[in-house]
């Protein structure tokens, strides 16, 4: 397999098995305690991870094989597909809610999270715009680019998942950089986005609890102040070397959402410093290996293509550790590849398959 002769390939194959197969593990880890105390089944999450993993391979391995220039022949039919998943959320029947939200679709036994799928058929329908070099450089398509990204940051906005919103915000935004559109715009731009973000704050109450919660936590240590207390004992009380895989004490009911968003803590309470530097570096070579071959792509489609989804990997993983060490206030968004969450895995790896893809087709031009 062409694929596989690729240094570039076998990296991004390596490092994106190593973090889904580490996924996999903590994810056990993090939830086996609170799995059997509410299903009576300690492996109910470890069960539904690997499935997810296997589905996300299969997934790997078809997009690997699809030519890349056909997601720029119907870049307008993903956008299409992504919107349509979006809607799909508010449909009575087919939406399903928790906590005060309603970000998920429910099809029998299978639940999916739309807007995981929704911000990767964002960046495939930019990347197909954007491939012409100077649609940027005018007013109205600048105009047409915003409104396209405003609608789907509205719709997950109105789920509410502000996580995923900020998420697809920046991912947009640096799309745009990529694009070629002028700096100045942004310049203008900083005044509104800066309104809206106070507007956002002030209509939703549980916004502006978790900004308090994070300036200063302890002010209401049982309620809003609570998840974030419990994630910094997590970290602190792993310390340089951790308390050791499957000896986690915040796992057990004290740390919310463990195995998910905030399962980062528990990493950091079990491998202590060193576990979570390594962590690290492997998402840094991941990331780098994919904006490598968004480099060498051979067309301005594919390195966009390439760019856009190594920015979101990059940004996800940069917003959820600076979360759960409270350097910006609390939003819950899956650790890319390790988290639970099938829909995610799935996403993200038949994300890598397309950038293997483009990697293969490199390799095939310089043979």
């Amino acid at each position: 397999m062409n694929i596989l002769k690729n240094r570039d390939s076998i990296v991004i194959i390596v490092c994106t098995l190593l973090l889904s197969i580490f996924g996999v593990v903590m994810v056990y880890s993090a939830s086996f305690y609170t799995s059997e105390l509410y299903f009576a089944d300690k492996f109910f999450y470890l069960k539904k991870q690997i499935v997810g993993v296997v589905i996300g391979i299969i997934g790997l391995i078809i997009t690997s094989f699809v030519p890349s220039h056909l997601y720029k022949k119907f870049y307008i039919i993903f956008y299409i597909i992504g919107l349509v998943f979006l809607l799909l959320v508010f449909v009575p029947g087919l939406s399903k809610s928790s906590y005060g939200a309603t970000r998920w679709i429910q099809l029998g036994s299978i639940s999916m999270q739309p807007s995981e799928i929704a911000k990767f058929c964002l960046i495939f329908a930019l990347a197909g715009l954007f491939s012409n070099n100077d649609f940027l450089q005018k007013n109205k398509n600048i105009f047409i680019s915003l409104i396209l990204g405003g609608i789907y940051l509205l719709l997950i906005m109105l789920e509410p998942n502000m996580s995923i919103t900020i998420c697809l915000g920046l991912s947009f935004v640096f799309m745009l950089l990529l694009g070629g559109v002028k700096l100045r715009f942004f310049a203008i731009m900083v005044i509104p986005v800066i309104i809206l973000c106070i507007i956002l704050v002030l209509i939703e109450p549980y916004r502006l609890k978790r900004i308090i919660a994070f300036i200063d936590p302890w002010k209401n240590p049982l309620a809003e102040g609570y998840q974030l207390i419990q994630s910094l004992y997590a970290i602190g009380g792993g310390g340089l070397f951790g308390v050791g895989l499957f000896n986690s004490r915040q796992a057990r009911q004290f740390l919310p959402f463990s195995e998910s968003d905030f399962i980062f803590s528990i990493i950091a309470e079990e491998l202590g410093l060193i576990g979570c530097a390594v962590l690290i570096i492997v998402y840094l070579i991941l990331i780098f290996t994919i904006f490598k071959v968004g480099i060498k792509a051979k067309n301005r489609f594919q390195s966009l293509l390439c760019f856009g989804i190594g920015a979101i990997i990059c940004i996800q993983v940069i917003i959820n550790i600076a979360v759960v060490t409270g350097s910006i206030p609390p939003t819950g968004l899956p650790l890319p590849f390790i988290s639970a969450g099938s829909t995610s895995l799935f996403v993200f790896m038949s994300a890598i398959g397309v950038v293997l893809n483009v990697s293969k087709q490199i390799s095939k031009d310089e043979n």
